[in-house]
């Protein structure tokens, strides 16, 4: 998943917005510290608690590249954990529910999979949910 940050140079470093999500912001003195700042500041933003009602917007894809505009890479698993949170609100489901579709035994097995610490399912978890959420956009997770 990339989003993209407009950057701006200031006369004592740089600074950046994210285009598609409002508010996430970064600083750096150097390029090189805005973008370790602007993955970090993006990882972060996106790693909402789970009992979180919001609905990030997902990233432009025929995105203007212009001078100014920088790619950013979500972690793997962050991506994950809030495609998972997303999808479960989208549908208007509860942990409990959420869990009980994808025939988990405990909530908690469950609540793992929305937690960017934690989320790391195997490949018969992603085609589970898959087969239940044809709309989960599995490939913005690797893209």
């Amino acid at each position: 998943m990339i989003y993209h940050f407009k950057t701006y140079k200031e006369k004592d470093g740089f600074w950046a917005e994210c285009i598609e999500l409002k508010g996430c912001n970064a600083q750096g003195d150097t390029l090189k510290e805005l973008r370790i700042n602007m993955e970090g500041s993006l990882n972060l933003f996106l790693s909402e608690p789970e009992d979180s009602k919001f609905l990030f917007p997902l990233p432009t894809v025929n995105q203007r590249m212009m001078k100014n505009i920088e790619k950013i890479k979500v972690d793997a698993s962050v991506a994950f954990a809030m495609l998972m949170r997303q999808t479960r609100l989208k549908h208007h489901f509860t942990l409990k529910q959420m869990a009980a579709v994808l025939k988990y035994n405990n909530i908690n097995s469950y609540v793992k999979l929305e937690k960017a610490k934690t989320s790391n399912p195997e490949l018969r978890t992603i085609a589970n949910i898959t087969k239940h959420f044809k709309d989960f956009p599995v490939g913005l997770v690797f893209e």
